[in-house]
């Protein structure tokens, strides 16, 4: 086999791996309460968030496509790791070992220097220091925010979360837009009065 296949071929079995991230079921309901999401489908609703809100980054002159890529990789890591719902504690404490490990054998599948960048990119949105990774971080928090929103609390509901836990794992979005973070501030202030939200 000849370098141009041989990178071919591990190009193509990285492809067929991720396609495992269709199976990775989130705790957010579709907004028509009929099904759980998957992972790929929040990062397709991710990246067109992405372009339509881009105005609303604190930021807005930043690499879109740098983002863009952020977003299609940040959840690979989950087709090992699983996914970890945001409020979950006892999940969260052996999430990064769990996720690190996965990004070493998922990103592992490419040749080096794509799996080199990937990894580069998918670390970037996790230590979320640059404008692209806090803009990419503010849109993976908003996703579910209105999901929960326009379900109702569904899921807010199901595992009895409350507003200030709610204020607390998603008030970093303001780095990224503050008015994302000022209208999710609002769901929430409205999700506590129609009771979808505990107080």
């Amino acid at each position: 086999m000849d370098t141009n296949e041989a990178r071919l071929a591990k190009q193509v079995e990285f492809l067929v791996e991720i396609d495992k991230l269709k199976q990775v079921v989130r705790r957010t309901w579709l907004t028509d309460k009929s099904r759980r999401e998957n992972d790929a489908e929040h990062s397709w609703h991710l990246g067109v968030m992405a372009i339509l809100l881009l105005e609303h980054a604190r930021q807005p002159q930043l690499d879109l496509l740098r983002v863009l890529k952020m977003l299609l990789v940040h959840d690979l890591v989950e087709i090992d790791a699983g996914d970890t719902f945001v409020y979950d504690d006892a999940g969260a404490v052996d999430k990064a070992e769990r996720e690190t490990a996965a990004a070493d054998r998922v990103f592992g599948l490419l040749p080096a220097d794509q799996a080199a960048e990937l990894r580069a990119i998918w670390e970037e949105f996790e230590a979320r220091q640059t404008p692209e990774a806090k803009y990419a971080a503010a849109l993976d928090r908003f996703q579910p925010m209105l999901h929960n929103y326009r379900t109702q609390g569904k899921a807010w509901r199901e595992h009895g979360i409350p507003a200030a836990q709610v204020i607390a794992r998603n008030q970093h979005m303001a780095e990224g837009s503050p008015s994302l973070w000022e209208y999710a501030e609002r769901f929430v202030v409205d999700a506590v009065a129609k009771g979808y939200l505990r107080q």
